[in-house]
């Protein structure tokens, strides 16, 4: 099966001055349908690079392909498109809207997306992540938990072909932590949904296809 994003000798300095490098000359491919892990503490430079390879952070050199396309040297509307279209992203911080309901948050990404015929209906995946009862309140009024399946769901509507996430379990409880992961497995074997998860959980996935641990901005297969 072919790649369907690959990553090219991919470095980012944030203090060009300084040379430091926070991801130092990775070089990645993903083969769609794949479920790649990737371990470390915090500050090993992990997010950044799961940015970097979700569209979301332009390198400093290097090249990210997505389908072959050289993804940040495409126009900006190309790379919303593919990042509207193919790309789901479970951030770290969640990055909720207060003002929005929990509906209005999960259906957000579907004002910026040419195709409307979704596979996943609002409330069943409501169902499936057990908020079906909370799509009317605000962010606020949720748990930490309740709060990152509705992050999660903001992330699946789309029904995307590749799902990056960020800790997507960080402030789960582990009988939710297994239902999640259940949940992500499912949709791999199912609908090939290609998974590509930072984590610092040792064993998140019981048979992730590729595992990395990455340490001082440099990624090691494990």
């Amino acid at each position: 099966m072919r790649s369907i994003l690959k990553a090219n000798q991919l470095i980012k300095t944030y203090d060009r001055n300084s040379n430091h490098e926070v991801v130092k000359s990775i070089t990645l491919s993903v083969k769609e349908g794949d479920i790649h892990v990737i371990q470390g503490r915090s500050g090993s430079g992990k997010s950044t690079l799961l940015s970097m390879l979700g569209g979301m952070e332009t390198p400093t050199s290097g090249k990210v392909y997505y389908k072959d396309a050289s993804f940040y040297d495409l126009t900006e509307e190309q790379q919303a498109n593919i990042r509207g279209e193919a790309f789901g992203f479970v951030f770290q911080s969640l990055n909720l809207i207060p003002e929005f309901t929990v509906l209005e948050n999960i259906e957000l990404p579907l004002q910026f997306i040419n195709n409307k015929n979704k596979k996943w209906d609002t409330e069943e995946l409501a169902r499936v992540l057990e908020i079906e009862k909370h799509l009317q309140k605000k962010p606020y009024a949720l748990s930490g938990g309740e709060q990152q399946r509705v992050a999660l769901a903001r992330a699946l509507i789309t029904s995307p072909k590749i799902l990056f996430a960020d800790e997507p379990t960080g402030n789960l409880d582990p009988s939710t932590t297994k239902v999640i992961i259940e949940l992500l497995t499912g949709l791999n074997q199912n609908q090939g949904l290609t998974l590509i998860v930072v984590t610092h959980e040792k064993e998140l996935f019981q048979h992730p296809h590729r595992l990395y641990v990455m340490q001082n901005g440099r990624l090691k297969e494990s």
